[in-house]
């Protein structure tokens, strides 16, 4: 089993600390350095999906997932993975333009991509979020 002290950090989410190898995890907790809620915990008790590390939050009994910071992530992810198919695409309706080819095929990818960030919007688990995917 594996235990990690966990904390929250000063943006309101949660901070994960371990133990050096001439220190155990009592020894860092006894420091006091990490606020009132630290504690040791086992790494299995936290939440499934360290994607959304950044959307955890804690009180004195749990860590829990933000959805809506785990969504804002969401859309930070697909924005990033849609930029290079965004520019593909681009490139695919120039070409088309000049030889006088149908684009429809084309906009509508665009326009699926510039609106998957809206799918995360109504997403009710962390599991239905990594599966929106731009490819």
């Amino acid at each position: 089993m594996t235990q990690i002290i966990i904390s929250q950090n000063g943006q309101g989410g949660v901070a994960l600390t371990s133990a050096g190898s001439e220190t155990t995890l009592e020894e860092v907790l006894e420091k006091g350095d990490l606020g009132d809620f630290a504690r040791i915990v086992e790494v299995s008790d936290l939440p499934s999906h360290p994607e959304f590390t950044d959307a955890w939050e804690m009180d004195a009994n749990s860590v829990t997932v933000n959805m809506d910071k785990a969504k804002e992530i969401t859309k930070a992810r697909l924005r990033v993975e849609r930029a290079p198919l965004l520019a593909a695409q681009d490139v695919l309706f120039m070409k088309a333009q000049e030889t006088g080819a149908d684009t429809t095929a084309t906009i509508a990818e665009k326009n699926r991509l510039r609106d998957i960030t809206m799918l995360a919007d109504s997403a009710n688990t962390e599991e239905e979020l990594l599966a929106i995917k731009c490819a």
